[in-house]
């Protein structure tokens, strides 16, 4: 039994939606497939839309929860345990890093005793999934402490004039995946410049590093670093990159690879010329503390986009290939207004994608089901030098760089891989120096990245690789054509098993250690 409660707002008063109702008409079917769409007949502002099913919970059952954005912690988790909600932190911390930035805290409730996550989710004997994500997320709330699923609709303060699905969603996980079937998506194996030498890049570097990638990479990617500014992606800085990018694709082709290049289309650091220049562009508020700090982009300003059109083009006519598309989020605005944050997000990304029709994307930082656009995207935070990243980031927001959060994610989100887009893991790292992963961790990295994306990078120069890394590196690119893979929580291990060369092959993967047993 479905439980549905839709508020409103018209002239200062908020109101219940009921049946004799003169301002809004509800129209829904219920079954395999849930929708319920709204139409208004005279304008009004949307409080809440809501859903309650009820639902048992055992103690210590497993529930999926998708974050908010690929950044975002994302796993099983157990009935009892809890999310991280930075309005714990320290409200200067928060202020000065912008920590409210990254996630959805500035506007959903963290509550006490409830699992919230993002358009798919299951627990042991249920599961949803929306097909809803272009028009408003569907936040799936595990109220364990009263046996019930809440359903939102992500549409508060949405000022409405017409019509709006509300909801569309499934219980049925088979149906769920029957309306995405697989896609032909090809595995890639490719060098980014980003985990060894990160914004310190130069022609020098990025020449040296080419020179050291071979066969089997197919793809040589150049990170952020050669801008003179994050968001003025037209000013390439000349004193790093005297002869400009143009021949360094040139000698990339050369090699037989595809040539990549890392832009933050919807990001702009206060110190950029394009934020000094156009304030207005950008929302009021800072979407992060990276570099220094940075505002997103408001896409409904038609000028902001026809100038992501132009860098985008400027990097296309120079004949890069392929396009990590980073801090995607950051289109998302706190507070809806006249489109809801799916709206907005869908309509910007399938911008992106008309604007690169015959180029490879990868995105990062993006909202997960809208990605759908892309070719690849990444599933979890950064890769950390450490395991774990530096202790106190431990207690900071939930997209934070970690090794860890990445290894989980991963895996988790790994039945979304060639059905929406090929997930990317982030970079495996073998190497012996600039980094403090043990050598176990490293090989759980490398193996977990193989079995479960279909992104393979690093920032290593392979051909420094001694005789056991060599192994391990071949072994890794073997278990990319794993079949029947499974993985299953087992306390704070993930059992995980899977079939290559018609043998089945069982782990065990230990994760607070990051260590991977056969």
């Amino acid at each position: 039994m479905m439980d549905f409660e839709l508020t409103y707002s018209i002239n200062g008063e908020n109101r219940t939606v009921s049946e004799s109702d003169q301002n809004i008409e509800i129209s829904s079917t219920f079954g395999k497939r849930n929708v319920v769409t709204v139409t208004a007949k005279v304008p009004v502002t949307l409080l809440s839309a809501a859903i309650t099913l009820p639902y048992t919970y055992r103690k210590k059952e497993t529930i999926f929860v998708n974050g908010y954005q690929s950044w975002t912690d994302t796993k099983e988790f157990l009935a009892g345990e809890s999310l991280k909600d930075i309005r714990n932190l320290p409200r200067f911390l928060v202020n000065q890093f912008a920590f409210d930035g990254y996630g959805d805290s500035a506007f959903k409730d963290y509550k006490k005793g409830v699992l919230h996550g993002y358009d798919v989710s299951y627990a042991e004997n249920i599961f949803i999934g929306s097909f809803n994500f272009r028009n408003a997320y569907l936040i799936i709330n595990h109220d364990v402490k009263n046996n019930q699923i809440v359903l939102e609709s992500d549409v508060a303060g949405l000022k409405l004039e017409d019509s709006i699905c509300l909801f569309d969603f499934t219980t049925d996980r088979d149906y769920f995946f029957s309306e995405f079937p697989e896609k032909p998506i090809q595995n890639i194996l490719g060098y980014t410049s980003w985990y060894n030498y990160y914004e310190n890049i130069d022609e020098e570097k990025i020449l040296a590093s080419l020179s050291a990638v071979g066969e089997p990479f197919e793809l040589f990617q150049i990170d952020d670093g050669y801008e003179t500014a994050v968001g003025d992606w037209l000013s390439v800085d000349s004193e790093k990159f005297p002869n400009g990018l143009e021949s360094i694709v040139g000698k990339i082709h050369e090699k037989g690879l595809k040539a990549g290049i890392w832009l933050a289309p919807f990001a702009a650091e206060s110190e950029s010329e394009i934020y000094k220049a156009h304030p207005d562009w950008f929302f009021e508020y800072k979407s992060g503390s990276n570099w220094s700090g940075f505002y997103g982009l408001d896409s409904q300003n038609e000028e902001a986009m026809k100038y992501v059109d132009e860098c985008l083009k400027y990097y296309s006519d120079m004949g890069f290939d392929f396009f990590k598309l980073d801090f995607l989020y950051a289109v998302n605005p706190r507070v809806i207004g006249s489109k809801t944050r799916a709206q907005i997000t869908s309509e910007a990304y399938s911008r992106i994608r008309k604007a690169l029709p015959d180029k490879l994307i990868l995105g990062c930082g993006g909202m997960i089901l809208n990605s759908i656009d892309f070719d690849y995207l990444r599933v979890g935070p950064d890769v950390s030098l450490k395991f774990d990243d530096v202790w106190y980031m431990k207690f900071m927001h939930r997209e934070r760089i970690s090794t860890k959060v990445t290894l989980q994610n991963t895996i988790y989100r790994s039945f979304l891989d060639k059905r929406f887009f090929g997930c990317d893991p982030d970079v495996f790292i073998l190497r012996d120096d600039n980094n403090e992963l043990t050598d176990k961790q490293k090989e759980a990295l490398i193996t977990i990245n193989a079995l479960f994306g279909s992104v393979m990078m690093t920032s290593d120069n392979v051909g420094d690789y001694d005789n056991d890394k060599k192994a391990l590196f071949e072994k890794a690119l073997k278990l990319r054509d794993a079949t029947d893979k499974s993985y299953r929580r087992a306390g704070d291990f993930i059992e995980i098993s899977y079939k290559l060369g018609g043998e089945k092959h069982n782990l065990k993967y230990d994760t607070k250690r990051g260590i991977i047993y056969d």
